[in-house]
């Protein structure tokens, strides 16, 4: 069994080193291309295949939802990034991490129909969004000309969340919207 899994392992290793050999001989021969949008779509192929083993091994695999979040949604902040050429936002981007293990707990918990994941993902979900809420409107008040639109405007939408988790209101509208969805099987 150990022999097998090092010949596995190898396999893989061997085949990622000849498709990076191949990406990064492309863009020697062509030039031209934007490479930097081309490359984060193989960090969120890397989050799509635990998605893959999660559908295939079942509910008892519903924990490659944690990684597959967190490797595929890196991938789509790095696209962003690339797109946008707002690479200031790496310096508050690890709070996005904090929401992406959210996510993939509240995936982890909606496709093995636990509730208890379900809420666990919510709480980490929306204190990921606080920190990046925070840390972003002080780095972006810091280092952006808009900064003095943005941290205002993002502190007042930080209360009105507050105000309204806190009155109630919006768990009344998380226990309708988790009440109208259909059971995962």
């Amino acid at each position: 069994m150990q022999n097998h899994r090092s010949h596995t392992g190898t396999l893989v290793g061997g085949t990622l080193l000849v498709a990076f050999g191949l990406l990064s001989l492309a863009s020697q021969v062509f030039r031209g291309f934007n490479w930097g949008l081309i490359w984060p779509f193989f960090v969120i192929g890397v989050g799509a295949l635990f998605f893959i083993a999660m559908f295939a091994g079942g509910k008892q695999a519903a924990g490659f939802a944690i990684p597959g979040t967190i490797i595929s949604g890196v991938g789509l902040v790095l696209l962003v990034q690339n797109i946008i050429h707002h690479l200031e936002s790496m310096s508050y981007f690890w709070t996005l991490i904090i929401l992406f293990v959210g996510l993939g707990i509240y995936i982890m918990g909606l496709y093995g129909n636990d509730l208890g994941q379900k809420q666990s993902g919510t709480r980490v979900m929306k204190i990921g969004l606080i920190l990046f809420i925070i840390f972003g409107s002080f780095f972006e008040l810091a280092f952006s000309p808009l900064g003095n639109l943005t941290f205002p405007i993002l502190l007042i939408l930080l209360g009105v969340y507050l105000v309204l988790s806190r009155s109630g209101l919006l768990r009344k509208r998380e226990d309708a919207i988790s009440d109208s969805l259909p059971p995962v099987s």
